[in-house]
């Protein structure tokens, strides 16, 4: 797919990313997408711990450029810090004070380029009491409170399998390049952004926490008997989103042939949510998932499958949003990727290159640095 990369959001902005594993790469990934240049600069012989992980690691930095740097020797440390003189973010994810240490931090980065935006990601930000403890993303899930329904004391839950404080910060730290970029370029002076993945989950939980603070419990939607997984006769699953709603509620009433229902107000469903759901469930197995989504879809119940990770790269719709591209190795092999999902007038996020080699692009880099 051919893209006019000049019309992208984010042509012409250059980030340098010291960033690894999840968070810092999935943020300048997107980025990337965009149009933004984003330059990898990893530790020599080693690289991002992720390459020992390669569908992890290609799925997160196809689209950039790798510079193998010793940011603890000397000369290292100059070439990054002429890099940053031209770049317009760095973007990092060592420990607080590690690249300080080093001689790399804000404030050395930015005597080189005052205009210069540096986001630093980390567990739990810094400062705080846990600032130097360490984590990885179900450290963060449990201090901010995304496992307390998943887990007791007698009973742990299962790990999630989606490293949701590690996607949450990655969001946050793109919205923190994005808004520093424009007042660095509307005020001409730089900026420092702390991003936590603690935070991340903190603030994802927002409309579950404060009314948790002021003592107004949210309520319980998620009660609803209508609200959850079922089976249906060919062993598929599908989910019903009856959150509160009775506009949804009356016309599924009306798919299940069970008039007597639609009555009952939210307030009747939850109280009845055990029965209910039980109901529920001993009818949707009478029929085929795709028998079921048929009737749904007319009646305007919100309804879905539940796709396997093969299944939603297969699924229709996923297709048609043209979230895939597939990319052809020179020795015939197809790999495919997800790209960033944001859809811009007057722009296609075009097929991004293959993930880089370690250092494969120190020639290039240091050569377009001297011009």
């Amino acid at each position: 797919m051919e893209t006019d990369m000049s019309t992208a959001p984010l042509a012409g902005l250059k980030i340098l990313s010291l960033a690894e594993q999840f968070p810092g790469p999935y943020a300048t990934m997107l980025l990337s997408d965009m149009g933004a240049e984003v330059t990898m600069i990893e530790r020599p012989g080693v690289g991002d711990p992720a390459r020992q992980f390669p569908p992890l690691f290609r799925a997160l930095n196809r689209g950039k450029r790798s510079v193998a740097l010793d940011l603890k020797s000397a000369d290292g440390l100059a070439q990054f810090r002429s890099l940053a003189q031209t770049a317009d973010v760095i973007v990092e994810g060592f420990r607080p004070g590690k690249l300080a240490a080093l001689g790399a931090g804000f404030e050395d980065m930015r005597s080189a380029n005052p205009r210069l935006v540096y986001v630093s990601i980390s567990g739990y930000g810094q400062d705080g009491p846990y600032r130097d403890r360490a984590g990885h993303d179900l450290s963060y899930e449990g201090v901010g409170g995304l496992l307390a329904d998943q887990a007791d004391a007698k009973q742990p839950g299962p790990v999630p399998p989606i490293p949701l404080a590690d996607v949450g910060a990655a969001l946050f730290a793109a919205i923190a390049i994005l808004s520093a970029v424009v007042s660095s370029q509307r005020t001409g002076q730089g900026r420092y952004v702390d991003v936590s993945m603690s935070d991340a989950v903190v603030s994802m939980l927002t409309a579950f926490l404060a009314p948790a603070a002021n003592g107004t419990p949210l309520g319980e939607f998620i009660a609803e008997p209508g609200y959850g997984v079922f089976t249906c006769k060919d062993g598929k699953l599908l989910t019903l989103s009856i959150a509160h709603e009775d506009w949804f509620w009356k016309p599924f009433c009306d798919v299940i042939d069970r008039a007597d229902l639609a009555p009952l107000t939210g307030r009747d469903r939850v109280a009845r949510k055990v029965a209910l759901r039980e109901e529920i469930a001993a009818i949707l197995v009478g029929k085929t998932r795709a028998e079921w989504g048929d009737l749904l879809d007319k009646a305007g119940v919100p309804w879905g499958p539940v796709n396997s990770l093969v299944e939603t790269l297969d699924d229709p719709h996923v297709r048609a949003r043209q979230l895939l591209r597939k990319i052809t190795h020179d020795g015939g092999k197809a790999e495919t990727f997800i790209v960033q999902p944001l859809k811009f007038d007057g722009f296609e996020t075009a097929t991004p290159n293959l993930p880089p080699e370690l250092g494969a692009d120190n020639d290039s880099v240091f050569s377009d640095d001297a011009n």
